[in-house]
């Protein structure tokens, strides 16, 4: 099996809770740890590692690393990268802190890229920071209708909007 295909097996088949709790943004989430663990059933059972590399592509007044997480097989290889910044005015944190909390997030992309982690995977995507969807109601339905009659897709909306399960069957 090629590692591609080795890959895709591995795509398709990762599951990875979310395990993590933050308490400032009231969230579930995982971190790259996480998706490592998720990952280790498969390395020996398809003859593949992951390693992650980390370097600092700047060191100016806005540090930015970049994350390359690597699959191989011995022999191929395949790389995603993530690129991330490090706040160096973040408050409350001390420097190896705040290069940390860098690292760790920069990781984390890197994986999902890797393992194609839909970005309901992403914290961010799903805190709603105290807000819920708008109801697909009035000018907005009246669109919603347009944009599907025009050959859009149902889950756009169903994304963007809480659609009550009566109007979801007319749609």
């Amino acid at each position: 099996m090629k590692l591609n295909e080795k890959l895709a097996t591995i795509q398709t088949k990762f599951k990875s809770k979310k395990s993590r709790f933050n308490s400032f943004g009231k969230y579930n989430f995982r971190s790259a740890e996480d998706i490592l663990e998720a990952t280790k059933p498969y390395l020996l059972e398809l003859g593949v590692s992951v390693t992650i590399n980390e370097t600092l592509i700047s060191s100016t007044d806005f540090p930015i690393l970049e994350s390359k997480a690597t699959i191989t097989d011995g022999t191929d290889a395949i790389h995603a990268t993530s690129v991330v910044g490090v706040d160096l005015a973040q408050k409350g944190m001390q420097m190896p802190q705040k290069f940390g909390s860098a690292s760790s997030y920069g990781k984390k992309y890197a994986l999902g890229n890797l393992f194609l982690i839909d970005d309901t995977a992403d914290s961010d995507a799903v805190n709603t920071h105290g807000t819920s969807k708008p109801k697909l109601e009035g000018a907005a339905l009246t669109k919603a209708k347009a944009f599907l009659k025009a050959g859009g897709s149902l889950e756009a909306i169903k994304g963007k909007y809480e659609i009550p399960a009566e109007l979801l069957k007319t749609l």
